[in-house]
C-alpha cells in the first residue's frame, strides 16, 4: 500500500525528520577513535527516549534479518554497509562509519543516514562517501508531483555508476509514512519515465550506496549485518523526502 500524508500529517513527519537529523548529527560529533559502537547505541537510544519518540528499529523483525533488530540504530563500518548491527567495537582511525536512523514520533516516520570517517580518511572512502551524496542530491532533484519513480531511480544510478561503480537492486529507497517500510520501492537504477507517478503526501527514504568494486552482499553471521562480498569498502546516505504541490522538501534536516 502507497501511503499519502495529509497536511498536519506532513508537519509531523517535518518534526521526526529534524529529530532524527539532530540524533545523527550529535551521534556523529561525538564519534572519535576509541569510541565504542553500543555507547553510539546508547547515545540514540537516551535522545529517542527523551523526544518521547521511538525507534523503528528495536521491534524490526523482517524476512530477511534473524530478529528482532534490538537495538536503537544501525552501526555499519568498512565493508559492513547496511543494518549494521551494533556491536561491542571500538571505532579506529580511518574507519569508514555508517549511521542509519529511523524514528516515529507522533505517528510518522522519518528514516536517514550518514557516512563519515573517523580520524584520518582514505581518498577511496571520501569518493564512496561523495559519490553517494552526490547521488542523493540527484536523486532529491528528480522529485516532485507528476515525476516517475523511474526518473528518481534514473537520477540516483546514472550518478553511481557515471563514477564506475556497481549497483545492488536488493536494497534501495522505499516509501515512509505511519511505518518505516512501505511501498513504493525506490531503486537506485532505473529507466526515466516509468514507474510511480509521483504524488504530493507521499514521502521516501531515498538512500544510495555503494560497494567500492562489487555488486554482492553477504550476512553476517549475527543474521543482520550486510558487508560487500569482497571486504571493500562501502558507503550509504539517505535523506527522507516529502513531496508537495510545488516540489519536494527535505525533512531529515538538522536544526542547526
Amino acid at each position: 500500500m502507497i501511503e499519502l500524508l495529509d497536511a498536519r500529517e506532513v508537519e509531523r513527519a517535518r518534526a521526526t525528520g529534524t529529530l532524527v537529523a539532530d540524533i545523527l548529527a550529535t551521534c556523529r560529533e561525538r564519534c572519535e577513535v576509541g569510541t565504542n559502537l553500543l555507547d553510539v547505541d546508547r547515545w540514540a537510544r537516551e535522545m529517542i527516549d527523551g523526544a518521547g519518540a521511538l525507534s523503528c528499529y528495536v521491534d524490526y523483525e523482517p524476512s530477511f534479518g534473524r530478529g528482532p533488530f534490538g537495538h536503537h540504530i544501525c552501526t555499519s563500518v568498512d565493508d559492513a554497509v547496511l543494518h549494521g548491527l551494533p556491536h561491542d567495537r571500538t571505532l579506529h582511525d580511518g574507519d569508514l562509519l555508517t549511521l542509519d536512523l529511523a524514528v516515529s514520533l507522533g505517528g510518522v516516520v522519518a528514516d536517514s543516514a550518514v557516512s563519515f570517517v573517523v580520524g584520518t580518511a582514505t581518498p577511496e572512502a571520501t569518493r564512496l562517501i561523495e559519490t553517494t551524496e552526490r547521488a542523493l542530491a540527484a536523486g532529491i532533484a528528480a522529485t516532485g508531483p507528476d515525476a516517475r519513480l523511474g526518473d528518481v531511480s534514473h537520477a540516483i544510478g546514472s550518478v553511481l555508476t557515471g563514477a564506475g561503480y556497481l549497483v545492488n537492486t536488493q536494497f534501495g529507497g522505499h516509501g515512509v509514512g505511519s511505518t518505516m517500510h512501505q511501498d513504493p520501492h525506490v531503486s537506485n537504477t532505473g529507466r526515466p519515465g516509468r514507474g510511480y507517478r509521483l504524488r504530493p503526501g507521499l514521502l521516501l527514504a531515498l538512500e544510495p550506496w555503494v560497494m567500492a568494486d562489487t555488486d554482492e552482499l553477504v550476512t553476517d553471521a549475527d543474521g543482520w549485518t550486510l558487508r560487500s562480498a569482497t571486504g571493500c569498502l562501502t558507503a550509504h546516505s539517505e535523506h527522507t523526502v516529502a513531496i508537495t504541490e510545488d516540489g519536494a522538501e527535505v525533512l531529515t534536516l538538522p536544526s542547526r
